[in-house]
């Protein structure tokens, strides 16, 4: 606090407000179901944590390609146009008019720099379809090109020896039948083998033999190579024959009097000067791309900066020759508009498996990482058609679209985690079924005959990660569930509470074993957490899912075993006694846990434990919140507390700063709510008249 004085000579005082919150939130207990709450605090608290602090505008670092690829085109640009000038002049002014008054060396030298010219523009026109198509697969990229290489070589070998001896062809295929079933038997990665491509009714553009036993010439990276290499020897050759006619000089004597040689000399001095500066900047061209990409790093620096990973390089290029493409067919700024989130929502709409995962690897890097997830999820979620995509992908069972799938349900995390992108997913028709489809697993099979072979195609699978999908569907459903509506939805779609019931259970052996956190941990921990939501709910929806759970014969069992064998596990304890408090507020429904069999007595196990750590505290007193609950107007649970012979306990207990509250209000509820044939049960309660009564001095 300081006091600070105005002009006026008035004092006014002004207070730290973030130090003020955090001394509340020290001095004050943990929020209990007994506390008046707003509507806004009964949805998790959501209001606290939706104001984000505003982070620095990052520039993108894909703007350096888009600048590279506008002034590569300027270049580009510039040596066609002084291609296309002159080869008009030496089509229409010298072959045209001097065709047979040119010297012999002239008209064979104007003909070949043409024939270089037109060679150029052709390959040029050809590179960047090629260059382009070098990036069409995944597969194609890196060491895999060097490998490729090799067995084609071997392949022609092998199919040469075949046609000279085909008696031996047959023995040949024999024994590399059985090799290659022994590779695949012992192979260290069964999981590789297991996801090889399909073949298709469509060609592949790696797979297209353009020549027969060539193939690895014919790469779409060797062409564009070959092209690139054809275009420079042609600029270069191109320079030294017009440097050569022009330090000569040499364009044959004019008579006096020839007036059909008078502006020969001129002429050919225009034609040698546009060939030479055409080739020139053509040089300048490529040696400014040299500089950028082979010395600068430029391609690597920015799939850096855009954080893709090593097999990221393969969309940094795509992006860069998609928009030097749009640079060169259009106009020179078309390429400016590109950015890497649109790019990559383009390919993920593609019907290529290689595409759609190199679109949804771009958008899983970008949502995750701090300098772009919020730039990103915002034009994701403001375009809706993406968002339907995204959605449709987590419906996918293929194994080989398994990475596609785990990137879509990463990215659909994140969305779900501003409440109005998460109001634009579950208005997406299907999308909470969609989702619920992440929580399908393989340890019970299902009756149902229209799902038998959706579970044939996984389970052929071991390796499938039926673990992350369930625990993303989980997050994704907990963040959905921060919406009153989302709830309902989440309540009214078929099959998916029992689902989610059935990842809260968790055996006596991972309870008591602490020493780490498996993905099962995490999937309970989770599902707990999204129950919690979901029983807390106001309103009318809240009465409804509370009485659905309770129905569910799983819940108050796996919620009981965590009470039960759960003392190395307080977080999992706490969730399960919070979800029964909330439960609880159902009269029928607290019935109905005051009747599962132990669930009272390890509850009140729980509320009278001693020495517990500091830390875990609030798992008793939450304990003691949901004994008071469950208390309150229940004839019936009150009659099995006292039962429990615990009066003496809960008397001692108002002695306990930590839980005399709670205590004090299961007293108050047995004491209310049962008749004259439990006064004899009731007569210890007499001895907690002087604790109370100093409460009062």
């Amino acid at each position: 606090m300081t006091i600070k004085k105005s002009v006026e000579g008035q004092r006014s005082i002004h207070l730290d407000i973030p130090q003020l919150q955090k001394k509340h939130e020290v001095f004050n207990s943990p929020a209990t179901i007994f506390e008046p709450q707003t509507s806004a605090g009964r949805r998790d608290g959501s209001s606290r944590n939706s104001v984000h602090p505003t982070l620095p505008a990052v520039s993108a670092p894909e703007k350096k390609l888009t600048l590279f690829a506008l002034r590569l085109a300027v270049l580009e640009k510039a040596a066609t146009g002084l291609g296309t000038l002159g080869f008009i002049w030496a089509t229409v002014v010298l072959l045209g008019g001097f065709a047979i008054t040119l010297e012999n060396t002239d008209f064979w030298f104007i003909t070949f720099i043409l024939l270089i010219e037109g060679a150029r523009i052709f390959s040029r026109s050809h590179e960047l379809v090629w260059q382009h198509q070098s990036t069409w697969s995944i597969a194609d990229a890196g060491i895999s090109s060097f490998r490729k290489l090799r067995l084609s070589s071997s392949t022609l070998v092998v199919s040469v020896k075949d046609m000279l001896s085909p008696v031996s062809s047959g023995t040949r295929k024999q024994s590399q039948s059985s090799r290659e079933i022994s590779k695949t038997t012992d192979a260290p990665n069964v999981r590789e083998q297991k996801l090889q491509r399909k073949t298709t009714r469509i060609w592949i553009s790696s797979e297209v033999p353009i020549v027969p036993y060539g193939g690895w010439v014919f790469l779409s990276r060797n062409i564009s190579k070959i092209l690139y290499w054809l275009q420079l020897l042609s600029a270069m050759v191109c320079i030294v024959l017009s440097l050569m006619k022009l330090i000569e000089h040499n364009y044959g004597e004019v008579a006096k009097g020839d007036t059909d040689k008078r502006n020969r000399k001129a002429a050919l001095i225009i034609f040698y000067a546009l060939a030479l500066a055409e080739a020139l900047v053509v040089l300048t061209e490529k040696l400014y791309w040299e500089w950028k990409v082979v010395i600068c790093k430029l391609l690597e620096g920015v799939n850096d900066e855009c954080d893709l990973g090593a097999s990221g390089m393969i969309s940094t290029q795509r992006f860069f020759y998609d928009s030097y493409s749009k640079c060169i067919s259009g106009s020179i700024f078309d390429g400016l508009g590109m950015d890497m989130v649109t790019f990559a929502t383009d390919l993920l709409s593609s019907n290529s498996l290689d595409e759609q995962l190199i679109g949804a690897r771009i958008l899983q890097r970008f949502s995750t990482n701090k300098r772009f997830s919020n730039d990103t999820l915002q034009k994701i979620g403001t375009t809706l058609p993406v968002i339907e995509r995204l959605v449709e992908i987590l419906n996918w069972k293929d194994p080989q679209e398994e990475e596609i799938r785990l990137s879509a349900a990463a990215i659909v995390s994140k969305l779900a985690g501003k409440k109005q992108n998460s109001l634009r997913v579950t208005g997406i028709p299907g999308a909470v079924e969609s989702i619920s489809s992440l929580l399908q697993t393989n340890r019970s099979p299902s009756s149902a005959a229209d799902e038998i072979g959706e579970k044939k195609i996984i389970f052929d699978h071991e390796d499938y990660g039926y673990w992350t999908f369930n625990h993303l569907g989980l997050l994704i459903l907990k963040k959905l569930a921060r919406d009153h509506d989302n709830c309902g939805k989440i309540g009214n779609t078929r099959g998916l509470l029992p689902k989610i019931i059935d990842f809260t259970h968790a055996d006596e052996r991972m309870l008591k074993d602490s020493s780490g956190t498996t993905s099962q941990d995490l999937n309970v921990r989770r599902s707990l957490q999204l129950m919690k939501r979901l029983a807390s709910t106001t309103g009318t929806t809240g009465k409804i899912l509370r009485r659905e759970i309770s129905e569910i014969v799983f819940t108050i069992s796996n919620i009981r075993d965590i009470l039960r064998y759960g003392e190395k596990r307080p977080e999992l304890q706490k969730l399960g006694i919070e979800i029964l408090t909330s439960l609880a507020q159902e009269v029928d429904v607290s019935e109905r846990i005051g009747e599962t069999g132990g669930v009272l007595k390890d509850l009140l196990k729980i509320f009278f434990r001693q020495g517990v750590p500091e830390d875990q505290r609030d798992v008793r007193i939450v304990a003691g919140e949901a004994l008071a609950m469950l208390a309150f107007e229940s004839k019936s649970t009150c009659h099995r507390i006292l039962k429990l012979n615990v009066v003496e306990g809960l008397v001692v207990a108002l002695e306990v700063p930590l839980i005399h509250v709670n205590a004090g209000r299961i007293l108050r509820n047995l004491c209310t709510y049962t008749g004259p044939e439990s006064f004899n049960q009731l007569k210890g309660v007499t001895a907690a008249a002087p604790i109370v009564s100093a409460f009062f001095c």
